[in-house]
């Protein structure tokens, strides 16, 4: 566990996908994947660490706004790709607390609710597609040795948890693997997810909005399975999902084994 949680200073939610194990008895390699929270703090050292690490690839899955507001810090040697999922910051991860006031204050289920649609719309938007396809096809690019690729939002759980949960069914991880993945951002993110709600709760003592604020810092299976039940609609399975609508070929799956496991 403590391997999987990489020790960045001034990062939040880095987290390596090496070890994981697939169906068929493979192991996913270790220094090609890192998953994470926003890169715009990190510091010289988190960056020597990078660069160290081998990072080749950084792929913000954050809109153009959240981008500009804050933008990511990187090695030299890494190449950035902006694939924005939404035009907007739909999971509310950059909202103003006045905007989370005005949002939450009427209905404490109104942060779930608004979650449980982020991930409808992760599955069912063009724009979300379009962005998960050029995922893969950076995730087949980077197939040198000692070459990572890092991917990101702005909390590293949402875009960033189902392009996660892509990755791994395309390698061939079983279900419960990738729903531990999933959840292991809320012991990842515990700290910063405590200090916000303790410092929102010297601000409002309204239990309807720090309900929702909850709902909002951390990841539910419930989020996960919204995402599943919308894909069981449009194409029937997971693996049918990656051919049909982010066009993975037969041969793409093949090179993405080749290129990330052991």
């Amino acid at each position: 566990m403590q391997n999987r949680i990489l020790p960045l200073q001034q990062g939040r939610n880095f987290r390596e996908l090496g070890g994981y194990q697939t169906t068929d008895g493979h192991t996913l390699k270790w220094h090609k994947l890192i998953r994470s929270a926003t890169l715009a703090n990190l510091n010289q050292s988190d960056l020597d660490y990078l660069a160290d690490y081998g990072l080749q690839y950084d792929v913000d899955f954050r809109s153009v706004d959240e981008k500009t507001a804050a933008p990511d810090r990187l090695p030299q040697q890494t190449t950035y790709e902006l694939l924005p999922v939404f035009a907007v910051d739909e999971t509310a991860n950059s909202a103003s607390e006045e905007e989370m006031y005005q949002l939450f204050s009427q209905d404490a289920t109104t942060g779930y609710q608004r979650m449980v649609k982020v991930y409808d719309n992760l599955i069912n938007q063009e724009r979300s597609k379009a962005a998960y396809r050029r995922f893969f096809e950076l995730l087949l690019a980077n197939d040198q040795d000692n070459s990572s690729l890092l991917f990101h939002c702005s909390a590293g759980k949402d875009r960033t948890g189902m392009g996660a949960a892509f990755l791994l069914s395309a390698l061939g991880v079983p279900e419960t693997t990738i729903q531990a993945d999933y959840l292991l951002t809320n012991q990842a993110s515990a700290n910063y997810i405590q200090e916000y709600l303790n410092d929102l709760k010297q601000k409002t003592s309204d239990p309807a909005i720090i309900q929702s604020v909850h709902a909002l810092l951390t990841v539910d299976l419930d989020y996960l399975n919204t995402a599943k039940k919308a894909i069981q609609a449009q194409t029937g399975s997971v693996q049918n999902y990656l051919k049909t609508d982010l066009k993975l070929t037969d041969h793409d799956l093949a090179d993405l084994r080749q290129i990330y496991l052991n």
